[in-house]
């Protein structure tokens, strides 16, 4: 399962059933776990660890060091879960000792070509990541956001569960779950109520994320008056509490 033009660290630990394709590079620090496929001319480097069910495709650059003038060299490292899909020419980097010093990616995310998670970015599991979506450092993208082509976004950024951002949407601010933005620089175009009904949320779910969308955004209120009139809706309302928290622990405020 190991083309023999592959090169692959003495010390690297491969389970029995994992397939390396063609001139691919594995460093000595990466672990990959059982039923993972790498294609052809996949560089895999640092203190990365890849889980179960993995597909990644030729020409992607795992476990580089960050794209950061403070580097320098500290033992950071970037995990991947399982069951990802990693389409060609894809660069996920370690993290940095500036944050948590580990890139994540979670479990069942699709990452279409030429994606980048840059260091200390955090991805949840079942998001999509179309052609050349970018984040910059220190980014936090929830579950079952969808990230449309070339979009970019800015450091520090968090990009709430459940959010649609649009083909080269540009995110400078942080993003509320279920909200779907677009344009550049980003505007809020109402919820993601298909993707959420086809998650299951039942219809008084989606009514009660709607009626907080309005609060925060037709009402006129401010943000903090915005977020009383939510706090009142998310009273027995899991989905709408998770939106509520959200708000809460942003820092560079919201897209609005």
């Amino acid at each position: 399962m190991i083309h023999p033009s592959a090169i692959i660290h003495p010390k690297a630990t491969l389970a029995p059933d994992v397939r390396v394709g063609a001139y691919s590079l594995i460093g000595e620090q990466v672990r990959i776990g059982p039923g993972t496929v790498i294609g052809d001319h996949v560089r895999i480097a640092g203190r990365t660890s890849i889980g179960a069910r993995n597909q990644i495709h030729s020409f992607c650059a795992l476990g580089g060091i960050p794209q950061d003038k403070k580097y320098h060299g500290e033992p950071t490292a970037l995990e991947i879960g399982d069951d990802n899909t990693i389409r060609e020419f894809c660069t996920f980097n370690i993290g940095t000792d500036e944050d948590v010093g580990v890139t994540r990616l979670g479990n069942h995310n699709w990452m279409m070509a030429y994606v980048h998670l840059a260091h200390d970015c955090q991805v949840g599991n079942h998001t999509t990541f179309a052609n050349h979506a970018t984040l910059a450092g220190h980014v936090s993208v929830g579950d079952w956001c969808i990230l449309g082509g070339f979009v970019g976004v800015h450091q520090f950024v968090q990009i709430g569960a459940h959010s649609f951002l649009g083909i080269s949407a540009v995110i400078t601010q942080d993003v509320p779950p279920f909200v779907m933005v677009a344009g550049h620089p980003a505007a809020p175009h109402g919820i993601n109520s298909e993707g959420l009904r086809r998650r299951g949320f039942e219809a008084e779910e989606i009514s009660a994320i709607k009626q907080a969308y309005r609060k925060l955004y037709r009402s006129g209120l401010s943000l903090e008056q915005a977020r009383e009139e939510i706090a009142l809706l998310a009273t027995g309302t899991p989905r709408v509490q998770l939106l509520l928290d959200f708000l809460a622990r942003s820092t560079r405020g919201i897209v609005r």
